[in-house]
């Protein structure tokens, strides 16, 4: 992911969304249409407003689905590590002694141009919107926006300019090529005007599928107001810069107003609820369901459903969603004997959820399946979101590129047909029933008796194979039958990215610093009797009925804490890019991430090891990226004050 300087955010804020829009009825979604770019005029327009409006949304694909925004919130993290075939992006991340987080590293760029280019163009919207006689319920929109990134930014590096050139929050057409840092509070004091005036002006209802709402803002201003709470509480003493003091006084009113906010968006929902299961709300045949309250929108329509890049291309690239191909593993280099005596790809990659292209790049850490974990073999078996979190198991498919084989051979001599199981993986507690010798030498599986597919138990999980994150998986409507013309390519389906269930855990988080413990069981536990309901099994794809509810509302310890608030997150968004976030935000991704464990590079790997991970405090913030340092005129001293500490040479 390449930086920006300030002069190119400038410059960016008018033309890196080129598109305009026709508005029309209420639940219609957004016109899209190219535009080679934005000039300052444009905005004197109610076109050139509605324009910038579209623009605002189209910026999310920008970093919601690019693999290396994604890696840069979850591999380092309690969930993620990096795979075999990860390059330094990845490795970097990690923080285990392979790589390190520079300011050149796209670990330190994440979204800051994309960001600081919106931000421009909130503010011309903004600005000029009442004189072209735009509603106020359109320009909270703007406002929403320019709070939803700031937030992003203060979480990821600390304090940042308000000011991009012509005053704080003004748009900016200038070339001026310096920068001053703001400070912690007064980056928040802006985002909470932001949202406070969303909050008050958005609609109860999108104007159009997938616009902003009051709720919505709700949803962004009750996290801000949590994270903020835990920056005045410091209660692990983390830096911060620019530096400036701290009121941990003022903590609790923080944390009292996020409690307030999430609740009283869950006692006001408006047309946003929670799905019947959990699979509801990740399945693609069920995407933009009513869970769902912000995405970054894609579609298969190749000329405006991904910002003009083709699907096919597989570019790797914004503003492609192609994250998921970083959590897939190369399933496609199992090979299994046929009925004739060929050797075939008994899994073959396929456009459908839960496969897809295979990347190898992000690893799950062993530690989350394993005894003490957040998926240990208690979990599995009453928490349908395991089910609906991971492919686990892996069907043939090569009769859909058109071999006529009958069959393959097995585990234990057995013959799978066409869209049978040919390799799963299954808990802890079975690995003790398990051969693993000789069964399949290549791929490191084991046998169980009584099982014709192969199988491989959690606590062997390696950087070569892995569950892969079915929730993020590909999607696509023109396989016609086969495998798919396009699985190279990004996924047309929408990036998730605000979810309705986030309510109950911010309140129940906010809930827990108040000392409301009983509040805070009562908010978790409708997330935990929903996880406990189950229609469909996606590992044997096939419909699952069960309801484990009450026994997921009796695991639910009586005192609620914080690390089991992060346990919870982590069940709820697991790998979708909440991680970093959670654990910077409470201060626990030392004490949650230090130490991890994995099996090696190779495919018989099965051992596990220990890896130490070194987090310093002051890595707590991001590098402010290099790019950016160079692009403004200022001396090499000014420039290193500019950074953040723990980076500079």
């Amino acid at each position: 992911m390449k930086t920006k300087s300030i002069k190119y955010i400038l410059a960016a804020g008018l033309v890196c969304c080129g598109l305009t829009t026709t508005f029309s009825s209420c639940g219609d979604v957004l016109d899209e249409q190219p535009r080679s770019q934005f000039d300052p005029t444009y905005f004197n327009t109610k076109a050139g407003i509605e324009g910038g409006l579209t623009s605002l949304y189209a910026h999310l694909r920008y970093f919601y689905g690019n693999g290396y925004y994604l890696n840069s919130l979850e591999t380092g993290t309690d969930e993620y590590t990096y795979a075999q075939s990860a390059d330094g992006n990845f490795k970097d991340a990690d923080l285990s002694g392979v790589g390190s987080v520079t300011p050149t590293s796209t670990v330190a760029g994440g979204a800051w141009g994309t960001l600081f280019a919106n931000i421009n163009t909130c503010s011309g919207v903004i600005e000029n919107g009442e004189t072209a006689g735009i509603d106020p319920a359109l320009l909270a929109e703007a406002y929403f926006f320019r709070g939803f990134d700031y937030f992003i930014l203060v979480q990821t590096y600390g304090g940042v300019p308000l000011d991009l050139g012509a005053g704080e929050l003004k748009f900016n057409t200038s070339t001026i090529r310096t920068s001053v840092r703001n400070t912690v509070p007064e980056v928040y004091a802006a985002i909470f005007s932001d949202l406070e005036k969303a909050v008050a002006d958005l609609p109860e209802n999108p104007r159009l599928t997938g616009t902003a709402t009051k709720n919505l803002a709700r949803l962004y201003l009750s996290k801000a107001y949590l994270t903020y709470a835990w920056w005045l509480e410091n209660p692990n003493n983390i830096p911060t810069y620019p530096e400036c003091s701290r009121d941990a006084g003022q903590a609790q009113s923080y944390f009292q107003k996020a409690f307030d906010m999430a609740k009283a968006a869950i006692d006001n929902p408006g047309p946003y609820g929670l799905q019947p299961t959990f699979y509801d709300v990740n399945v693609a045949t069920n995407d933009r369901n009513s869970e769902i309250m912000l995405y970054a929108d894609h579609d298969e329509d190749e000329k405006y459903g991904n910002g003009g890049a083709g699907y096919g291309w597989g570019s790797g690239g914004s503003p492609e969603n192609f994250a998921y191909w970083m959590e897939t593993w190369n399933y496609t280099e199992m090979t299994a004997k046929a009925a004739s005596g060929a050797v075939i790809n008994p899994v073959q990659r396929e456009a459908v959820q839960g496969l897809g292209r295979p990347w190898t790049r992000m690893a799950p850490v062993a530690d989350a399946f394993i005894e003490g974990g957040v998926w240990e073999d208690a979990v599995k078996s009453i928490d349908s979101r395991y089910d609906a979190t991971f492919t686990l198991s892996y069907f043939t498919n090569w009769d859909k590129s058109g071999n006529s084989e009958p069959y393959v051979i097995g585990a234990n001599g057995s013959q799978i047909k066409p869209g049978e199981s040919y390799f799963s993986w299954v808990s802890e507690s079975d690995d003790s029933k398990i051969n693993y010798t000789g069964a399949d030498g290549k791929l490191g599986f084991g046998e169980m008796a009584g099982r014709p597919d192969f199988v491989v138990a959690v606590n062997h999980i390696s950087r070569k194979k892995y569950p892969i994150n079915w929730k993020l998986g590909i999607y696509r409507t023109d396989n016609a039958g086969g495998l798919g013309s396009k699985v190279n390519g990004g996924s047309p389906r929408p990036w998730n990215i605000a979810k309705f269930s986030e309510f109950y855990l911010i309140g129940a988080e906010a809930a827990v610093k108040l000392g409301k413990n009983q509040d805070a069981k009562t908010l978790v536990n409708v997330l935990r009797a929903r996880a406990g309901k189950q229609t469909y099994c996606v590992n044997a794809r096939a419909p699952f009925a069960a309801d484990h509810s009450a026994e997921m509302v009796a695991a639910t310890p009586d005192q609620i804490t914080i690390d089991f608030i992060l346990d919870e997150r982590s069940r709820e968004f697991w790998g979708e890019g909440y991680r970093w976030f959670d654990l910077v935000r409470t201060q626990t991704w030392k004490k949650r991430a230090s130490v991890y464990h994995i099996a090696g590079s190779g495919y018989t790997d099965k051992d596990l090891q220990e890896v130490k991970r070194d987090i310093p405090d002051g890595y707590y913030i991001r590098p402010i990226p290099q790019g950016q340092l160079d692009g403004m005129e200022m001396t090499e001293e000014e420039k290193t004050a500019y950074q953040n500490p723990a980076y500079r040479n």
